[in-house]
């Protein structure tokens, strides 16, 4: 799996929650085997937009959605409990 490089404002919203290490470690993964079971990818609602999710850290998750068959852009970072 491809990931699409971020834009600088997800960059900068990654740094400022000290979660730039742990994102890549996820990124990593979700590059390699996105049903890895770390990562807990979720289709969200409603299904048919067919954006997705994966877990940063049990706090935030990461917004993203395909741009090819084997291509991700990640669309956002944010809080999953605010």
């Amino acid at each position: 799996m491809r990931v699409l490089p971020l834009h600088s404002e997800i960059e900068e919203y990654l740094k400022k929650r000290n979660l730039a290490k742990k994102f890549q470690k996820q990124k990593k993964l979700l590059e390699e085997n996105i049903y890895h079971p770390g990562l807990n990818v979720e289709l969200l609602e409603p299904r048919h937009l067919r954006i997705f999710s994966f877990r940063v850290d049990r706090k935030y998750r990461a917004i993203f959605i395909f741009t090819a068959r084997d291509t991700i852009e990640i669309v956002d970072v944010n809080n999953h409990y605010a």
